[in-house]
This record gives structure tokens, C-alpha cells and sequence, in this order.
């Protein structure tokens, strides 16, 4: 079970403060008033049985751990409800375009995709909160530049999912981009994996790696060897990124892999 299904399930409670804490209370604290409560004794069971068989886990750390992917989760469903209303409100293009990002690239389950659901809209109709909700993010994950780099790119792939990327979206992931201490450059590169859409010849290879058309062959490789180190999914999942993310991080791992096996046939190398 997830940790949302054991939030769901009453078995674990989460109490974080800032704008993403208000948008969490408001989404779990409904399903808390629809779950019966545990006793003491139900939740030392519950403990003993998550770290059994592990001695060097303990309990407050990993409660920890799934508090922060849920600041994750809140966070990343917050701030992409931040990217879609700013004009104004949510279009019916703009909620399918998430709605698709949860089915097609999370592959959440419908328990997941509703809470996902339920914490966009409870983040859209808290207008004006967009950089509180970055920067309470970047907080929590400013060492992990990983993640940091992951959000840009879920940021970009979900704005673009219509075909198209409008000033405001573009000006808000900006924004996200300087919170987060983004490089211009990594911006740009980002960006162009997703503003190339189905450009001739190899631009979006390049641009999956980070890289210009002109780069050589030897910083083909050298991007590869460190991105494949960065981005594996062991490294991944070992930084505390909530399972329900793991798989969209496996999907840009391969991708890597895809970009670089192109570029080395085109290049013959």
C-alpha cells in the first residue's frame, strides 16, 4: 500500500505547516472526518510491522520520509493548479492536460488520481499563491537537484500537452525555475525537449541530453555518463521521491538511454 492509501486508510497522519500544509489539511482532513481512528496500540503495530526485518530504519524516520513525498505530491499537483489557473481559470483543455499527465504518464490508480485531482482543484481556487508554493517546495528539496530539474520538466510536458505553451505558463515556470536555482541554460534545454515536438533530424536527442546540435561526440557521451548516473532510478527512488513519481523518473531514464542510442547512430560512433 502507498502512502496515500495509508492516509487514506487512517493509518498515517501528516502535519506540515505553509501554503502547501493549508491545500493538504483541506484535502486529507475531509478523509480524515470518513476513517476511523487509530488506537495507540494499532499504530505501534502498524510501526512494527512497516520496519520489521530492517533495525536500521526507524519509525520517525521513515514517517520522515513519507511526509516528504507527500510535499511532494501536494506540492507538484499545487503548482501545476498555480500554471493552469493563472489566466484567469481552468479551461476544460487545461484539466484534461492533467488529467492525461496522471493517467498516461503516472499511471497513478483511481484511489491516487482522485486525491491527485482533489488537491489541484483545492490548489487552483487558492489564487496568487504560485511562488509560496514553489518556494515552500524548494525547501523541503533544494538539495536534491534532481527533483528540482524533474518539476521543470513535468512543468514544460504538461503546459505543452495541447501544443502550445502560453506567456503566462511560460512566465510562471520561469518564475519556478529561478526559486528552484534552475539554470537558464538547463531551462532552455528542457524547454526545447518539448518546443521541438516533432522536429526533423535529431534537435530533440540533443536537447534531452542538454546539448546543442554542434556538441561533439565526446560530450555526447559525457552528458550520457551523467545523466544516466543522475537520473537512474535506484538513485531516484533513494532521494525520497513518492513511488507515485518513480515511474514518470524510469520513463526520462529511458528516454536518456533512446536519445543517446540515436545520437550514436547518426553520429556512427
Amino acid at each position: 500500500m502507498g502512502w496515500i492509501g495509508k492516509i487514506i486508510g487512517g493509518t498515517v497522519g501528516f502535519m506540515f505547516g505553509g501554503p502547501l500544509g493549508m491545500i493538504a489539511g483541506a484535502v486529507f482532513g475531509n478523509v480524515f472526518d470518513h476513517v476511523p481512528r487509530q488506537t495507540g496500540s494499532e499504530r505501534a503495530a502498524f510501526g512494527q510491522q512497516t520496519h520489521a526485518g530492517n533495525p536500521f530504519v526507524s519509525e520517525n524516520s521513515a514517517h520522515s520520509q513519507q511526509q516528504a513525498q507527500m510535499v511532494f505530491f501536494v506540492g507538484a499537483f499545487s503548482m501545476l493548479a498555480g500554471i493552469a489557473s493563472a489566466d484567469g481559470g481552468i479551461s476544460i483543455a487545461e484539466r484534461k492536460k492533467v488529467e492525461e499527465f496522471i493517467r498516461k504518464d503516472l499511471r497513478l490508480d483511481p484511489q491516487s488520481s482522485a486525491v491527485a485531482m482533489k488537491v489541484f482543484e483545492t490548489a487552483a481556487s487558492s489564487t496568487g499563491l504560485f511562488d509560496q508554493f514553489a518556494t515552500q517546495f524548494y525547501d523541503n528539496f533544494k538539495h536534491n537537484k534532481q527533483m528540482m530539474e524533474l518539476m521543470i520538466d513535468i512543468f514544460y510536458r504538461v503546459s505543452y500537452a495541447d501544443g502550445r505553451l502560453t506567456a503566462v505558463e511560460e512566465s510562471l515556470i520561469n518564475l519556478a525555475g529561478r526559486i528552484f536555482q534552475v539554470s537558464s541554460e538547463r531551462m532552455s534545454t528542457i524547454k526545447q525537449q518539448y518546443g521541438t515536438g516533432n522536429a526533423a533530424g535529431s534537435a530533440r536527442s540533443f536537447a534531452v541530453l542538454g546539448l546543442a546540435p554542434t556538441a561533439t561526440n565526446d560530450d555526447i557521451k559525457k552528458s550520457y555518463r551523467k545523466l544516466v548516473s543522475e537520473y537512474h532510478p535506484d538513485k531516484i527512488s533513494s532521494k525520497g521521491l513518492p513511488e507515485e513519481f518513480t515511474v514518470f523518473a524510469a520513463d526520462k531514464f529511458r528516454e536518456i538511454q533512446a536519445a543517446y542510442e540515436e545520437l550514436r547512430i547518426s553520429r556512427n560512433f
